[in-house]
């Protein structure tokens, strides 16, 4: 068994990971995320159940040929089915198949599964723990038992759960992993359950794979852990079935940081934000910014007093240094962030400014008019460096807008929407048309088509995300529109505000802020 503080983490995320909803991997997707969790420090990875479909069987294929430095493939299945012999059962075959030197096998611990779903008697049950593991033992194989529902059936039916695990270690499992299956076991009862476990298995690895369903994975998973569990499965950010499962992106630094637990290698946990967020990409799933150590929002500070604080002493309010983790702290700008921080910003542009100075006083207080209408400058830090030039007047606009008109297409053929837009260069007037898919978009075309004959710089410049939020619902149709605006110049990237009861208009005034920043950079600088 493993050294008493040494944590195994096991890796599910392209198995379970797979059954959230709104994931698909394709092969390539699969193969990279290996590659990752291989180089963070993972020691098995249950990469897919050959037997369920033809893409992890390709998979499992494919994977054979990687150099793993770290990590062990398991291959996921179930025991043989009711009624076969194992050696003649599909998915056993399927398991031997994909080549892997472990395996996980799981088996009904709960007799209501037993009775209700494989419609077979308890003895039955136990034989086809037995009989699976014996056979792949007898194969070489490294085999984990997973025992599904456990902490269900040991509620339910106590002796017959725990003859399930009785019989696969007599069988020769090399772990025995209790399974919270349906997510609704409470810490304290995982707590003495497994610790139950391990005391009538000693020397036996016990493991722990928990669910989210009552929002309590994370802790659960921990509290097996200070019961004896040394080996932990989840998945990268929580992804799975449901409301998924215990995130290890969580699990580990809870682990590893605050109970002295050894997970992975001490130099790889300053690459957990970037696993998280590399994983993320990949899934296409949105990152979770509010994620404990490695959301965007994990080490952000809104609040004066807070700030303040922060910049005495981090320690007083961050549990940890963000960089550990590879996180960074961040500042955000609003009406509550302080006086100082405000004038840090201000002197990034005009060193000169003090805080008693009268435009100090301006800015706050236009500020403090702007989020009253609904503009937000958290996550627009270029619509606020924009403010701040107009207010120490190191603002000249580069172009002035005549006129536009946008239009729907009906019925749109390529485009849906076509703009045009009439502008004004020091005194020379330019008309520029362009076609989009949705107004913004034909916006955006026919201003930049417009620009990029003053500018050519502009042409670096293309937006990478667009949101709009709905202010104030109940006003309907009427209601304001705050959108915000990512652009890019290939080396950079800024975000940009608008807010209006016009969504196009609302578009427009985070259009001209965010071009006018890209030119503000190129002609003016700091």
């Amino acid at each position: 068994m493993e050294n008493n503080k040494t944590i195994i983490i096991y890796d599910s995320t392209l198995r379970d990971g797979a059954q959230a909803g709104g994931i698909s991997y394709t092969l390539e997707d699969k193969l990279k995320i290996v590659e990752r969790l291989d180089k963070f420090g993972v020691k098995f990875i249950e990469a897919g159940n050959p037997g369920s479909n033809i893409k992890d069987q390709e998979f499992f294929a494919r994977v054979k040929k990687m150099r793993l430095k770290n990590a062990k493939l398991i291959a996921f299945g179930s025991t043989r089915r009711v009624g076969i012999d194992v050696k003649d059962d599909p998915n056993i075959q399927s398991l031997i198949a994909a080549d892997t030197e472990a395996v996980a096998i799981f088996g009904k611990s709960w007799d209501f599964h037993v009775k209700e779903v494989l419609k077979t008697t308890e003895d039955e049950n136990l034989q086809m723990i037995y009989d699976t593991i014996k056979y792949l033992k007898s194969l070489g194989k490294y085999v984990v038992f997973d025992a599904e529902h456990f902490f269900d059936g040991y509620k339910n039916n106590k002796k017959y759960a725990l003859e399930t695990l009785k019989v696969a270690k007599e069988a020769g499992a090399d772990s025995l992993d209790l399974c919270d299956t349906n997510g609704g076991t409470f810490p304290m009862d995982i707590y003495n359950i497994t610790k139950e476990v391990v005391e009538m298995f000693p020397g036996t690895l016990i493991g722990i794979h928990c669910h989210n369903d009552t929002g309590m994975a994370v802790a659960n998973s921990i509290m097996a852990v200070l019961a004896g569990a040394r080996q932990v499965q989840g998945t990268i950010n929580g992804y799975g079935e449901r409301c998924g499962n215990a995130d290890l992106i969580t699990l580990i630094p809870n682990l590893q940081l605050k109970l002295g637990f050894k997970c992975v290698p001490d130099e790889n946990i300053k690459h957990l934000t970037s696993l998280s967020r590399y994983v993320a990409e990949i899934a296409n799933m949105i990152p979770n910014e509010r994620a404990p150590y490695v959301g965007a929002y994990a080490f952000t500070h809104k609040a004066g007093m807070h700030i303040d604080a922060v910049k005495k002493n981090p320690a007083s309010f961050e549990h940890i240094n963000p960089e550990v983790v590879g996180n960074a702290r961040r500042i955000v700008l609003s009406e509550v962030a302080g006086r100082a921080t405000i004038l840090d910003k201000i002197r990034e542009i005009d060193p000169t400014v003090t805080k008693d100075s009268p435009v100090t006083k301006e800015i706050i207080d236009e500020l403090k008019r702007l989020e009253n209408e609904g503009y937000q400058f958290e996550s627009a830090e270029a619509s606020f460096e924009m403010l701040i030039r107009k207010k120490l007047g190191l603002y000249q606009p580069f172009f002035t807008l005549k006129e536009f008109k946008v239009l729907i297409n009906e019925p749109a053929v390529e485009y849906s929407s076509s703009a045009i837009v009439k502008i004004a260069v020091d005194g020379v007037t330019a008309i520029t048309a362009a076609e989009g898919d949705g107004p913004v978009h034909a916006l955006d075309n026919a201003l930049r088509k417009a620009l990029e004959k003053f500018y050519p710089e502009l042409k670096e410049v293309h937006l990478v995300d667009y949101k709009v939020r709905v202010l104030n619902a109940e006003t309907a149709t009427a209601a304001k529109v705050r959108v915000l605006i990512e652009s890019t110049d290939g080396k950079d990237t800024w975000t940009t505000v608008g807010v209006s009861t016009d969504i196009v208009n609302a578009s427009w005034i985070a259009l001209v802020d965010s071009l006018e920043y890209k030119l503000c950079k190129e002609k003016v600088g700091k």
